[in-house]
């Protein structure tokens, strides 16, 4: 049988997606069925983990496997029909209908409304499931029915709002920029993302979340003595109002420029009879963000990130015009919509590229948690037998994933090496 050219790019754009998915659906059976042998506290973790806590990690862990399992099959499929059955042109007739303003830019604008709106809706059952169901069961959520609905409609406004002029500006550019668009291109996404990153912590993130000022105390003078200590310039501590959200607990610091930021969660700092830590165990998560900062690996992944957004716009340069590419999707013969052809080639095309990018991160991330995790162990901020566990109990899959599985899924080091990176030391 003879296949045409779109048929075959076609084909081939749907057999990658399912060599991917049907690896990572192999990973997680691997990982579902090891968790389900593991059965007791492992003796490094014995005098810091109960054995109630262990099971409840446990089950945890595999319930969440399993909605990943189901969640990642289903989404597989409906990308499989919308691809196949060319969704896509379809949404772009249904924006030339609606769109008051004729014109490539104007309707791609709004088949990418479209287009997230439907994602939007096909996403909504997993996040109600997963928030409601999975989470209630183990007493993680916190969200009521009101906050959930106000911070979804939210996110979906915001992200229209980002996502929809930014399409639009870059379509202008590809449209004006001759023959070395994707130069100005990559230029103009890295200065939106530094933009983006500059101002979402400060101007962004409140709209979602309450920030307020650390109180004085000792935790507070704590810490400012330790970024003394470091000389990491400090300006603001911060707690955000995370336990509206969820019981899980983290830290972080934001600014790429000048003095930083510390925000702790609420939930970090509450009484440990709550499930928060005591001040000695803050202090260790601290000393371990602030490691990434002082092996400027915020700055190392930005240029990592901007060398990859270089590469796919190059490769988007060299194949936008390629017609089969369009007529896999469904378009008929000479519409080649400029979004669409930018989806269908960092998207698809280059699949393969970042499924292997994607393997390399993780292994870079693990090597970056090692570092922090082993810089927070010299400054002497972590406990001598174990990290603290408070924000790792509840998530068991680092702590029972061996070989292939820690590989190519864990971007963060299992508690047990973390245990023996500080016996080492």
């Amino acid at each position: 049988m003879h296949l045409n050219e779109e048929t075959k790019v076609q084909y081939g754009i749907l057999a990658v997606m399912w060599l991917e998915f049907l690896w990572e659906f192999y990973l997680a059976i691997r990982q579902h069925r090891l968790c389900q042998k593991v059965t007791s506290v492992p003796k490094e973790l014995k005098n810091v983990m109960s054995q109630e806590t262990f099971d409840k990690a446990r089950l945890y862990t595999l319930d969440k496997n399993s909605f990943s399992m189901i969640k990642d099959s289903i989404s597989t499929v409906l990308s499989s029909i919308i691809i196949y059955c060319g969704f896509f042109h379809y949404f772009w007739v249904l924006a030339d209908e609606w769109c008051p303003i004729h014109g490539e830019i104007a309707q791609s604008c709004m088949w990418l409304l479209i287009l997230n709106s439907v994602s939007t809706l096909t996403g909504m059952p997993f996040n109600v499931y997963y928030t409601f169901i999975l989470e209630e069961k183990y007493g993680f959520n916190k969200q009521t029915v009101g906050f959930f609905i106000k911070d979804k409609i939210k996110s979906f406004v915001l992200s229209q709002v980002l996502s929809v002029p930014i399409s639009a500006f870059a379509i202008y550019i590809v449209q004006v920029g001759g023959d070395y668009f994707f130069v100005w291109l990559w230029l103009m996404v890295g200065i939106v993302v530094l933009i983006l990153l500059t101002i979402y912590p400060a101007y962004i993130a409140p709209l979602f979340d309450k920030y307020t000022p650390l109180p004085e105390g000792e935790l507070r003078t704590s810490i400012e003595a330790l970024a003394s200590e470091l000389k990491f310039p400090l300006g603001q501590l911060y707690v955000v109002e995370g336990s509206k959200r969820s019981a899980h607990s983290n830290a972080y610091f934001y600014g790429l420029f000048g003095v930083k930021r510390i925000v702790l969660f609420d939930t970090l700092i509450a009484k440990p009879e709550s499930g928060g830590c005591n001040n000695e165990e803050v202090l260790a998560v601290l000393s371990h963000e602030l490691g990434h900062w002082k092996h400027g690996h915020v700055n190392k992944n930005l240029v990592i990130m901007q060398v990859n957004l270089f590469l796919m716009f190059a490769a988007f340069a060299m194949m936008f015009n390629y017609a089969p590419l369009y007529a896999a999707l469904g378009f008929p013969v000479g519409m080649r919509p400029i979004l669409i052809g930018l989806i269908a080639v960092v998207q698809f095309v280059m699949a393969p590229y970042n499924a292997l990018l994607s393997f390399l991160l993780t292994m870079l991330s693990r090597y970056f948690e090692f570092q922090a995790d082993e810089f927070a162990v010299k400054l002497g901020k972590a406990p001598i037998k174990c990290p603290p566990t408070s924000l790792s109990t509840v998530d068991l899959i680092t702590e029972t994933s061996v070989g292939m599985i820690r590989i190519c899924v864990c971007n963060h080091l299992p508690r047990l090496s973390i245990c023996s990176v500080i016996l080492f030391n």
